[in-house]
């Protein structure tokens, strides 16, 4: 039976798209690159930012983590809030919660800023942990975060636990963790993504990830 269940943050939990390429497009006009369609910055939705700037704009290691700062600027007084929880996702932890299952947050982004948002949406009473990167870029890989959560809610292995995220690198995180997965098709991630990095399941809804949690 179904104990724990992870969850990353921005794609799953929330919709960050407008704050997040916000901060981007404030990140790299400060380096004299503009970009008009901010569609196109989804891709630094799920994945750490210094890899991003680094694989889709050619940034070097150390331009990229000064970006990363640039973007921060940003993002910590005004993008973290342009932001929005997916509906029914309050119903969906209530419900988790209330079936007596732990509800863990794992996520790449900073873990001061996930945890102001947990709060900013109320809904930082349904996690039993609340657990990102550090600010300094460490723990950042979500292999690595996953395993911190586990060591904070002393669970030995994945058994009874489970992943759900929207791109590949939260399924890559739980599997490196011996951990099942599930890949949600309303985040920023697709279903040739999740097959690829061999999510055990893939689901289309909040409504529909619901049903399936409810009935491990």
């Amino acid at each position: 039976m179904l104990q724990y269940c992870f969850f990353d943050l921005d794609g799953t939990i929330t919709d960050p798209k407008i704050g997040i390429t916000s901060s981007v497009a404030y990140a790299l006009e400060k380096y004299g690159i503009t970009v008009e369609d901010r569609d196109q910055l989804t891709t630094f939705i799920g994945p750490p930012l210094h890899e991003s700037f680094c694989k889709y704009f050619g940034f070097s290691h150390m331009a990229a983590y000064d970006a990363v700062d640039k973007y921060r600027e940003y993002y910590k007084t005004k993008g973290i809030f342009e932001n929005y929880l997916y509906d029914g996702m309050g119903d969906l932890l209530q419900s988790l919660q209330a079936a007596g299952i732990q509800i863990i947050m794992a996520t790449s982004k900073p873990e001061v800023f996930a945890r102001q948002i947990a709060e900013y949406f109320h809904i930082d009473s349904y996690f039993t942990c609340i657990t990102g990167s550090e600010l300094d870029g460490t723990r950042v890989a979500k292999d690595e975060v996953i395993a911190c959560a586990m060591e904070r809610i002393s669970k030995k292995d994945a058994a009874n636990a489970i992943m759900i995220g929207d791109r590949m690198h939260d399924i890559i995180g739980a599997k490196k963790n011996g951990m099942p997965s599930i890949g949600v098709l309303y985040g920023y991630g697709d279903r040739t993504e999740f097959e690829e990095a061999g999510a055990d399941y893939i689901v289309g809804s909040v409504k529909e990830l619901k049903q399936l949690l409810l009935s491990m």
